[in-house]
């Protein structure tokens, strides 16, 4: 399944990803006028609009003794699609482990365990606020589906540009990193001197010492 998603993103079959990035983005425009109830009725009809009349050509083939009563979609109907016992336990515990590291991450940003991460998660969260105002959802998921089918193609192409430019903002925000640990020493008080002991309690010490 892995393998077969690289191969959708990276566009190795340019018919099937084709058809697969047209269809999700028709599928998720749709949703702006249509409940999803409906575009998901509309794309089996229109799925078996097509399976449909095939296997009808088939079956008239049959009896006309020209097909020897092969099935047009056996392959597909072959296909085993289901988990095994051990596929899904592992299925289960990748979901449990996903959804316990999001909870201690967010337990660890909202109780401010790291003052620097949970400034940057707040201007996250502010700078969400006005996505939301301008964007919605449905919207969000259509460009995440076009960068997924876009990014890495990108990427590939013009891999030595992107990292340059990469390590390039990895040194910027560096520098402000540093910058701002700079100024945080600078405003943070400095720690009180230790009290020096009193003549009387270092002369007696020292008569001790010179005693043993």
């Amino acid at each position: 399944m892995a393998t077969k998603l690289v191969d959708l993103v990276y566009w190795r079959n340019m018919m099937k990803t084709g058809v697969v990035f047209t269809g999700l983005v028709i599928g998720l425009a749709s949703l702006f006028q249509l409940s999803a109830i409906t575009v998901l009725s509309h794309i089996c009809l229109g799925f078996m609009c097509i399976t449909f009349p095939i296997c009808l050509y088939y079956k008239l083939l049959e009896l006309l003794r020209w097909n020897p009563g092969l099935h047009p979609f056996q392959s597909f109907l072959d296909y085993d699609s289901s988990l095994t016992d051990k596929e899904t336990v592992m299925l289960v515990e990748e979901v449990v482990l996903l959804a316990a590291f999001a909870v201690s991450e967010l337990k660890r940003l909202l109780f401010i365990e790291s003052i620097f991460d949970s400034i940057k998660f707040v201007v996250l969260l502010y700078l969400l606020t006005y996505v939301g105002v301008l964007i919605n959802g449905l919207t969000l998921v259509i460009t995440a589906v076009i960068a997924v089918f876009s990014l890495p193609l990108l990427y590939k192409k013009q891999q030595v540009r992107i990292r340059r430019v990469v390590r390039a903002v990895r040194a910027l925000v560096k520098r402000i990193n540093n910058l701002c640990l700079s100024l945080y020493d600078s405003v943070r008080p400095s720690p009180a001197p230790a009290p020096k002991p009193a003549p009387a309690a270092t002369a007696a010490l020292k008569q001790k010492a010179k005693s043993k």
